[in-house]
């Protein structure tokens, strides 16, 4: 990436930074979107900037590294920030206690939380703002925080970055106070997200459906995602077209379930609805590369990972016509809109029927995934900490 000539002079005065990262999604198993960003940016960016020293802090004992490298270090210190009034307490007392020990010069937020006390610039990541938008997807509590403190982290900020312009415009609309700081800083699929052979296919369908094709949904199972309507899409589908076709619903079971839970437990097609739980990603690509077609249907998205990592792989996607997803799949995905339930099942049943159209979703689906990467994101991430120091 060509860097523009200011910050390219800018940068000639700089001097060596130590960057300090909460890092503390990427210690949980199912740390999903934040933990994915997180591992992917700077892991790229430890390798292309490697005169910076870069120290990833937790709130416990820090897990196994995610990489190795002379200039990456990590560090742990709770409690464990698994409740507001212990986010509250590890960011603002912890968090800045370790901040100022290592006298780092800056330090990066990935959640959408930063500390209000801490003495160095800090760079906020803002993924989106489904509590505003989606606000019955979590409990009341968790929806008041963020909305009482979201606008005060956005003071406290330096430097501000989202996943996509959608993202950026819809924060702007409701935090005007953040236009003159924010950047877009695309998430990127990880390289292990590719096509697979034929042989390879055959044998993960043989370990998860009896050999039979099906269609997968990846992420974590809760109201936002809208999985009733997929339940509703995928009975319309089996009804019109006699398939012995699976559904593939890959993910950690997360809150609000009822409604989700009720419709499967009487639902027609139960036994070809396939919950693996939380996979890791080494599991998933392999499932993401087999599956007949990806169907992600959420109400609200700041990217939609899964939607990348689909294309990437070769695998066509039928996604929500709404938020972030046009911008991110742009032409390489069938989109329908969420709350029709019709609609899915009869994406799912063009997509079988017309072999033509499934190929030509899955070339330009691999077409628009080529724009997105770790490399680019981690340059554009280091001149906006460079911005946030200077």
């Amino acid at each position: 990436m060509q860097l523009p000539l200011f910050f390219a002079i800018v940068l000639q005065f700089v001097d060596i930074m130590k960057i300090a990262i909460n890092a503390r999604f990427t210690g949980y198993q199912n740390g999903e979107g934040y933990a994915r960003f997180t591992k992917g940016i700077f892991t790229q960016m430890v390798s292309d900037f490697g005169e910076d020293e870069y120290v990833f802090l937790f709130d416990r004992k820090h897990p196994e590294p995610f990489l190795h490298s002379l200039n990456a270090s990590f560090l742990g210190k709770g409690p464990a920030a698994r409740h507001p009034i212990l986010w509250k307490y590890w960011y603002d007392v912890v968090l800045p206690r370790m901040v100022k020990k290592l006298n780092a010069d800056c330090l990066f937020s990935p959640d959408g939380f930063c500390s209000l006390y801490c003495s160095v610039p800090q760079v906020l990541a803002i993924h989106d703002l489904a509590f505003l938008h989606y606000p019955q997807g979590i409990s009341r509590f968790y929806q008041q925080y963020y909305s009482y403190f979201t606008p005060k982290f956005i003071a406290a900020a330096a430097q501000i970055v989202t996943v996509s312009e959608f993202s950026k415009e819809d924060i702007i609309r409701h935090y005007p106070e953040a236009k003159n700081k924010i950047s877009v800083i695309y998430n990127a699929a990880d390289q292990k997200f590719a096509p697979v052979d034929e042989n390879e296919k055959q044998k993960c369908k043989e370990r998860i459906t009896e050999g039979k094709e099906f269609f997968l949904y990846a992420g974590s199972i809760h109201p936002r995602k809208n999985l009733v309507n997929l339940l509703k899409g995928f009975s319309w589908f089996k009804k019109r077209h006699q398939s012995n076709m699976k559904l593939i619903l890959a993910g950690r079971m997360a809150w609000k379930n009822d409604s989700f839970t009720a419709q499967l437990a009487t639902y027609k097609y139960r036994d070809d609805v396939i919950l693996t739980g939380f996979i890791p990603d080494d599991e998933l690509r392999l499932l993401m590369a087999s599956a007949y077609a990806l169907v992600y249907p959420s109400h609200w998205e700041g990217f939609g990972i899964p939607v990348l990592e689909a294309m990437q792989s070769g695998t066509p996607v039928i996604a929500s016509n709404n938020s972030a997803i046009p911008e991110i799949a742009d032409g390489g995905a069938l989109l329908t809109e969420p709350g029709d339930a019709e609609g899915w099942g009869r994406g799912m049943g063009l997509i079988y029927k017309d072999e033509t159209y499934r190929n030509t979703l899955i070339r330009n689906g691999q077409q628009r995934a080529a724009f997105f990467s770790w490399k680019n994101s981690a340059a554009n991430l280091h001149e906006v900490m460079v911005k946030a120091v200077t």
